[in-house]
């Protein structure tokens, strides 16, 4: 039996509850698994002097996967880059993937699926930052290789789906930057003739997200405007709870709950794990284990469905581990 090799990074806040949760139910399937637990971030920083040690990275590019909770970046630290974005560039994981998708919950819209495919390396993320005495800038990469390797990942997604990408930018603005983005979507989109393309600008999409989501099918967009977007996607289907993220690169990929560290709310045993175990669901596809993948949502939308076993963020009044231990007996 296959033994799979993987980085698990709970981080600080809520990541230390619901990826340990995560992991727990991976380990009740037939699976397995050799999870080897690492640190980074800010703690790790103010130990090292860097938020991603190169022993990490080393240890890390050892797994096959990583499943990943949260960091907390500090604001105003001389010296800090983020951690998550620095694992990114140094993994290669040019594409974030997150999926929004209908559950049976109050809170969920009906008829959502839909994916947003987010450039994961530059775009105004790209970390290049300077200040004047009155002013601060920061700048805004496109690049064609990344543009073309984001595009190309969202219609091979698309091939696999309903066979329909909407390329998001604000080109009438910002028009060289995104001027570039829409000049290469459109010849990458020459090699899927039979994929419907749309081309819409940000603020039209932000509203067609809330007015008539289920007309999307893959969404495919730089950076910023990804993040933003796929966080009020997730609005629409139940909340961060609910949301689950993947880093996908040429030769290695990272999944994560949406929501970040949740510091308010750690400590407390009330963080919904569904997030965790939804982005190790991804990671089973990721794995070729696609029908443990498809077992885990399952189960997840049978403990939904019943309504009786939730976290306050759905309405209910169960711990973390009450609610991973409903999709175990589901599972």
């Amino acid at each position: 039996m296959t033994t799979y090799k993987l980085a698990v990074i709970p981080g600080p806040g809520i990541g230390a509850e619901v990826v340990p949760e995560a992991v727990r139910l991976l380990e009740s399937t037939d699976l397995t698994f050799d999870c080897r637990y690492m640190e980074i971030g800010y703690e790790v920083f103010k130990k090292t002097g860097t938020p991603v040690p190169d022993e990490v990275l080393t240890e890390i590019r050892k797994t096959q996967a990583c499943l990943f909770g949260a960091t907390t970046t500090p604001v105003g630290v001389p010296g800090y880059k983020s951690a998550i974005i620095t694992l990114r560039r140094a993994l290669g994981l040019y594409a974030n993937v997150r999926p929004a998708k209908s559950y049976p919950i109050q809170k969920s819209m009906k008829d959502v699926d839909l994916v947003i495919v987010r450039e994961n390396t530059e775009g105004l993320y790209s970390g290049m930052e300077f200040e004047l005495p009155d002013s601060a800038y920061t700048l805004r990469v496109i690049t064609r290789k990344a543009t073309e390797l984001i595009t190309r990942f969202a219609f091979d997604l698309a091939m696999k789906r309903r066979k329909k990408v909407t390329v998001v930018t604000k080109a009438n603005v910002l028009r060289k930057s995104d001027g570039l983005f829409l000049e290469v979507s459109r010849k990458v989109a020459e090699d899927y003739p039979d994929v419907e393309v749309e081309e819409a600008f940000v603020d039209v999409t932000a509203m067609r997200l809330v007015l008539k989501p289920h007309i999307f099918d893959v969404i495919v967009t730089s950076n910023l405007f990804g993040d933003i977007l796929s966080d009020e996607a997730a609005g629409l289907v139940g909340g961060l709870g609910l949301a689950p993220s993947a880093n996908i690169g040429a030769d290695y990929a990272l999944f994560e709950p949406v929501h970040g560290s949740a510091p308010r709310l750690a400590g407390r045993g009330i963080a919904n794990p569904m997030a965790a175990i939804l982005a190790s669901k991804m990671m089973l596809d990721y794995l070729g284990e696609n029908r443990w993948a498809e077992r885990v949502e399952k189960a997840v939308v049978s403990v939904l469905e019943e309504g009786k076993v939730l976290t306050p963020d759905l309405g209910g009044s169960s711990s973390t581990k009450q609610v991973t231990d409903a999709i175990i007996d589901a599972l």
